[in-house]
C-alpha cells in the first residue's frame, strides 16, 4: 500500500477502476465541459467501435454499447453484457479522487488489481478524477444514474484525495441515499472510526482489501441492500471490513484482512485503461507508466503507515511474472520507462537480479524504492545487471543524520549513516542515482535532529553530488513507539472528525509540509526551507527535464556560493528565482 504526498506517485489504495479515453479530442473537451451529462451521453448507445488490447494480446474491436465503453470517459462491463452471460447485474462504480493538485494521471495499480477480481462477476466502471477537468461530482453521479449502480467505492489517501472525498461522499449520500458508499485506502484503514462516525460512509475496507471488498460486494449482491438494510448482517465476519450500524450508528470492526499474495492474483486488466492518458513524459522516458509488483515491507519503521497495514509482511510476484508484466507494458502499450510503486521493491537480491536479466533486452529505464542497508550488501554483479537493464534511480530512506535517531525510528536491519554514505558513493560507480529521503524534526529534540541531518546531507552531496535529496517534516502515524509517544507528549493529537481533517493545517500535515506541528518552531521550519532552497538551486534536480543548459547553469550560479559558504539565511534572490524559473522540490512534484 502506498501512493506522493510522498506517495503521490506511488500509492496503493483500495477499490479498482479504470477510465476510457474519449474517441476524439473534441469529445474529450466536450466531456470536460458538460460534466454530469458527459458520462450518460448518447455515445453509450451509438454502437461505435473502439480498439483495445484484449487478454489474448491481439488487436480486437468491440461494441461500445455492449461492453460499457463511452467516449465521454467511463468504461466497464455493462449490466446488459452481464445479463447475456448470466452474471450478476449489480453494478459497482469505483471512484478515484484527485491524487494531486495538478491531477497528474497516475495509474491506480491497486484499483486495477481489484478490477481484475471483479471482472466476470459484477459489472463495474470507473470515474477517475485525475482525467476530469473541473468538478468530478457530476460525472460520478451521472455514471451512477446511467448504470443504476448500488455501490460506489472510493479509494482515499490523506491529502488531496481526502479533501475531495469528504465533501463528495457527503453530497452523494445526501443526493442518493440508496447507494452504499465504501471507502478504502490508507486514510480509512488508519482512521476507520473517524470515517464511520461522520455518517457519509457505510463501509470501510481496511488494509490490503481486495478479498474483503469482493466478499462485501458478494454479500451486498446476495441480499440486494444498500444503506436501508441491516449492515451488520452483510459485513459481519468479513475480515478487513468496518461498518456503521444504521440503527444507533455504532461502529463495528472485523480487524485487518489477510494480505493476498500478488503472485496468485489475476493480471492487471490493462486493456480497461485509456492507456495513452497514463503514459507520461518524465526524466525516465517519454512514455513512463507505473506498475506494482509486491505488497508490504518486512521492516517496522516507527514513522511509516505501512507497518500498521502489513505488520512486517512482504509478498511479491516472481521475477519472471514481473518481467512478463513489464514486457506487456512495453510491447503492447508502448511504454519506455517504468515506475515501480512497491513500498520496497528491492527486498530480495536474487529476484531483482533475475528480473534485471529478463528485461535487459527491452532497453527501458526504471525506478523503484528500496533500503540502504539491504542494497549495500548486494554484489557488484547484481548492481551491474540492474544498471545494464535500465535502473536509473532508487528511492531510499536515509531518514536522519545520526545513528541514535535511526534507532529511535526503529529502522530495523543494520542501517547506519556510514552505510548511507558508502552506498551513495558506490551507486555513482554504476551510474544509478540515489534518491535519499530525510525525516526532519523528530522529537524529543527537533533542533538537534535538524542540525545533524543538514550537516549529514552536505556529506552525502560531497561523496555523490548527483544524489537527489527529499525532505519531509516528521509527522506521526498511529503506531506505538518512542517517536509517537514523544509526539503525544508534545501535545500532538489526530483530529477526531472528518471536518478536522479538512483543515488547511491537516492537509499540509498529510503531505508532511505542515506549518503547525507543535514541536517544530517557525524559526526551525524557516531554517529547513532556506537550506532546501539553497540545495535545490546548487544541485538542480535531474527529475526535472528543464534543468539543462543555461537554466541549470543559472540555478547553480545562484545557489552554489551560498552552499559553499554555508550561508542559507534570507535567500531573497532564490525566492525570486523560484518564482521566475519555478524550480521545484522533487517530493512535491514527483516525476
Amino acid at each position: 500500500v502506498s501512493g506522493p504526498q510522498e506517495r503521490e506517485r506511488r500509492g496503493v489504495q483500495y477499490a479498482g477502476w479504470a477510465a476510457a479515453r474519449p474517441t476524439t479530442w473534441a469529445a474529450t473537451r466536450a466531456a470536460a465541459r458538460v460534466g454530469a451529462a458527459a458520462v450518460g451521453c448518447a455515445c453509450s448507445a451509438d454502437g461505435r467501435k473502439a480498439g483495445f488490447w484484449g487478454r489474448e494480446r491481439r488487436r480486437r474491436s468491440y461494441d461500445g454499447r455492449a461492453n460499457g465503453a463511452h467516449r465521454c470517459g467511463a468504461i466497464g462491463a455493462s449490466a446488459e453484457a452481464c445479463r447475456q452471460k448470466g452474471l450478476s447485474t449489480m453494478h459497482v462504480v469505483l471512484y478515484n479522487p484527485p491524487s494531486s493538485a495538478g491531477r497528474k494521471p497516475i495509474v491506480p495499480c491497486s484499483l486495477l488489481a481489484l478490477g481484475a477480481l471483479l471482472d466476470g462477476r459484477w459489472p463495474w466502471s470507473i470515474v477517475d478524477a485525475n482525467l476530469i477537468v473541473g468538478d468530478p461530482y457530476p460525472a460520478l453521479v451521472a455514471e451512477v444514474h446511467r448504470t443504476g449502480a448500488e455501490v460506489v467505492g472510493m479509494t482515499v489517501m490523506p491529502g488531496p484525495q481526502l479533501a475531495d472525498a469528504i465533501p463528495l461522499a457527503r453530497r452523494l449520500k445526501h443526493d442518493l441515499p440508496r447507494v452504499a458508499i465504501v471507502w478504502g485506502g490508507y486514510f480509512p484503514s488508519q482512521h476507520s472510526d473517524v470515517v464511520l462516525a461522520d455518517g457519509c460512509v457505510d463501509y470501510v475496507v481496511r488494509g490490503h482489501g481486495e478479498d474483503a471488498f469482493v466478499a462485501l460486494i458478494g454479500q451486498l449482491d446476495a441480499v440486494r441492500i444498500a444503506t436501508g438494510g441491516s449492515a451488520a448482517a452483510v459485513a459481519k465476519g468479513i475480515a478487513g471490513v468496518a461498518w456503521r450500524d444504521p440503527v444507533g450508528g455504532a461502529a463495528h470492526d472485523e480487524g485487518m484482512p489477510t494480505i493476498p499474495h500478488p503472485e496468485r492474483q489475476p493480471a492487471f486488466p490493462w486493456h480497461r485503461l485509456p492507456i495513452e492518458r497514463y503514459l507520461r513524459k518524465t526524466f525516465l522516458g517519454s512514455r513512463t507508466i507505473g506498475h506494482h509488483s509486491s505488497y508490504g515491507c518486512p521492516f517496522f519503521c516507527s514513522f511509516c503507515a505501512v507497518v500498521n497495514m502489513v505488520d512486517g509482511a512482504w509478498l511479491a510476484r516472481s521475477a519472471e511474472t514481473t518481467a512478463a508484466d513489464v514486457r506487456t507494458l512495453v510491447r503492447e502499450h508502448g511504454a519506455n520507462a517504468i515506475e515501480f510503486y512497491d513500498n520496497n521493491f528491492f527486498v530480495a537480491e536474487k529476484r531483482c537480479r533475475v528480473f534485471a536479466d529478463s528485461i535487459a533486452d527491452l532497453k527501458i529505464r526504471w525506478w523503484g524504492e528500496g533500503r540502504i542497508d539491504t542494497m549495500l550488501g548486494w554484489s557488484d554483479d547484481t548492481w551491474r545487471a540492474m544498471a545494464d537493464s535500465g535502473l536509473a534511480m532508487v528511492f531510499m530512506g536515509a531518514e536522519a543524520g545520526d545513528d541514535e535517531t535511526l534507532k529511535r525510528m526503529n529502522k530495523g536491519g543494520k542501517q547506519t549513516v556510514a552505510g548511507a554514505l558508502e552506498l551513495a558513493a558506490r551507486m555513482a560507480t554504476f551510474g544509478v542515482v540515489p534518491e535519499y529521503s530525510f525525516v526532519l524534526g523528530s522529537p524529543p529534540d527537533p533542533e538537534v535532529d535538524v542540525e545533524k541531518t543538514l550537516a549529514f546531507v552536505r556529506r552525502v552531496k560531497a561523496v555523490n553530488p548527483a544524489t537527489e535529496v527529499v525532505f519531509y517534516l516528521y509527522t506521526p502515524v498511529p503506531l506505538e513507539g518512542t517517536l509517537y509517544e514523544s509526539a503525544k507528549a508534545s501535545g500532538f493529537a489526530f483530529p477526531t472528525t472528518l471536518d478536522g481533517w479538512m483543515g488547511a493545517d491537516w492537509q499540509g500535515f498529510s503531505q508532511r509540509r505542515s506549518d503547525s506541528i507543535p514541536w517544530i518552531s517557525d524559526a526551525l521550519r524557516s531554517k529547513v526551507r532556506a537550506f532546501e532552497m539553497t540545495m535545490n538551486a546548487a544541485f538542480p534536480t535531474s527529475t526535472d527535464a528543464r534543468n539543462r543548459g543555461m537554466r541549470a547553469k543559472a540555478l547553480r550560479t545562484l545557489g552554489r556560493w551560498r552552499w559553499d559558504a554555508q550561508f542559507y539565511d534570507h535567500p531573497y534572490e532564490l525566492r525570486i528565482a523560484s518564482k521566475l524559473l519555478r524550480y521545484r522540490r522533487p517530493e512535491t512534484s514527483g516525476f
